[in-house]
């Protein structure tokens, strides 16, 4: 499913670039900014990521577990996890983590606004941008994640506790468009975000792996850690014959 996604997205920005370029060229002021302009393709953009998030607000069983451990249905408690958040607050992410993750989007959306606003960038770039970032989140589920590795110090995607904040991140530079249909794609997003944060707070025990069995390595069914780490060696073994062709060169 993550890969089906990853190829989605990239055609969907390629043609969306495509398009863009295509727009420019032309002279079009009104670029991903109205249906009017490019019924098909926006109509279609709004379906897909809507109806995506519209999935994510209910239990289901074509979704990562990642995005599903906020629901009643997918917590299975370990011996902690009948005693509720005893134990969760010995295991759950430090709250400094989640603030860098903040701290981190509004500095760089911010820096992007700037350049909207300064007339640097345009509307349709911003557009781009959104459609950049729907790609880098299956990345980061399937390759490598920033967030994962340098703030949030998460075991996995199953224990992420930023997994649905993805299409609030997602859809950040469409806040800057005046338009029912970037900002109708952003209050999804929002009130999704809201959700899993209300459910974060009211049962903190559905979201860690001390106190819920559903989220232990031993249930898990995607196994993306097994796909990021053959990467990760992978890429290692590359860098070392780099550098010993770099000595046999220097000797």
């Amino acid at each position: 499913m993550h890969y089906t996604k990853l190829v989605f997205r990239s055609l969907l920005l390629a043609a969306a670039l495509i398009i863009y370029i295509y727009d420019r060229l032309n002279g079009n002021a009104h670029l991903f900014t109205q249906l009017s302009t490019h019924p098909i393709i926006l109509s279609f953009i709004w379906i897909v990521f809507t109806g995506e998030m519209l999935l994510r607000f209910f239990p289901s069983s074509i979704e990562s577990r990642g995005c599903q451990k906020q629901f009643k249905k997918n917590f299975v408690p370990t011996p902690e996890g009948h005693a509720n958040c005893s134990a969760v607050a010995a295991h759950k992410a430090p709250k400094h983590s989640t603030l860098m993750v903040i701290t981190f989007w509004v500095v760089l959306n911010g820096i992007i606004g700037v350049l909207y606003f300064a007339n640097i960038i345009d509307k349709g770039i911003l557009f781009l941008i959104a459609l950049a970032y729907s790609v880098c989140d299956m990345i980061c589920i399937l390759f490598f994640c920033p967030f994962q590795q340098w703030m949030m110090k998460n075991k996995c995607c199953g224990t992420c506790r930023i997994y649905n904040w993805d299409f609030a991140m997602m859809f950040t530079p469409l806040i800057f468009i005046r338009s029912w249909f970037t900002w109708s794609l952003v209050g999804i997003a929002l009130l999704l975000l809201i959700q899993w944060e209300i459910l974060l707070k009211l049962h903190p025990e559905r979201f860690d792996e001390a106190t819920n069995y559903h989220l232990a390595c031993a249930n898990c069914t995607e196994k993306l850690c097994a796909h990021k780490k053959a990467l990760q060696g992978f890429l290692a073994k590359q860098r070392l014959k780099l550098k010993n062709k770099e000595k046999e060169l220097l000797s």
